[in-house]
């Protein structure tokens, strides 16, 4: 029988492996050829707006999209050395989605702290 965790104790145990970033280090990871993946759904991406030049990624979407072996790869998944930043509402699901990643060998995977609303206070560039 598997032990039983809270999520607030399964997002501590899984963000001990992820170099999270904040909004500026996302904003020059991306300039530095990062991926920036939004993984919001879409009600939230109609109303806050979008991240220019991110990709954008339903969560139910995301391995399948980004395995670089996948037969259902995204264009931008060429290989298991690219940077991930993903990006959800406020930095939860995120780190759940960069974890994820990594164990199909994208090591280099990890999420944005605060996700997109901390990425909008820090007043970087939005598309609405």
């Amino acid at each position: 029988m598997s032990e039983r965790v809270s999520i607030d104790e399964l997002l501590e145990r899984v963000r001990e492996d992820l170099d999270r970033v904040g909004p500026q280090e996302a904003f020059a990871a991306a300039a530095d050829g990062a991926l920036l993946v939004d993984i919001r759904y879409a009600a939230l991406r109609e109303r806050d707006g979008l991240i220019p030049g991110a990709l954008v990624v339903e969560r139910n979407e995301l391995e399948w999209r980004l395995d670089p072996q996948g037969s259902h790869r995204a264009a931008e998944a060429k290989d298991h050395g690219l940077r991930v930043v993903v990006i959800c509402n406020e930095g939860y699901a995120s780190s759940l989605a960069a974890v994820s990643l990594r164990q199909l060998g994208l090591d280099r995977a990890t999420d944005l702290i605060g996700g997109f609303q901390a990425w909008r206070a820090a007043g970087l560039p939005v598309e609405v």
